[in-house]
């Protein structure tokens, strides 16, 4: 990825089982950042107790459902998936379910944008 690119890029990293963070913080930002252009890309990182919420709130699904629509980019960290079981769930709803370790590291690394909740 070069420069440029990177520095219209976000990445949000959401790790809270707070539905009500989930609802009105990271899924309406991330979902409003590709509505209205504010991030070229936008990549939405599922990761640890959040797996395990998503996989059981159905209004939290549909949220994801909407932002994937607006072309928000969803991965899932496979570890964390496999250690609540639901990496088949998520893949179900559309979630890209891999190792997250080396993926973040990278982004950091290519200068991304990186937000974590």
């Amino acid at each position: 990825m070069n420069d440029a690119h990177s520095k219209n890029a976000l990445v949000v990293v959401w790790s809270s089982k707070d539905p009500e963070v989930a609802m009105n913080m990271v899924f309406m930002y991330c979902r409003n950042s590709k509505i209205h252009g504010w991030w070229e890309s936008v990549k939405l990182v599922v990761w640890g107790p959040s797996a395990k919420l998503l996989s059981e709130d159905e209004n939290l699904q549909a949220e994801l459902s909407d932002m994937k629509k607006e072309g928000v980019e969803i991965l899932a960290c496979k570890a964390c998936a496999d250690r609540y079981g639901v990496s088949e769930a998520l893949k179900e709803l559309g979630c890209k379910v891999i190792y997250m370790g080396q993926p973040l590291t990278d982004y950091l690394k290519q200068g991304l944008h990186v937000l974590a909740f």
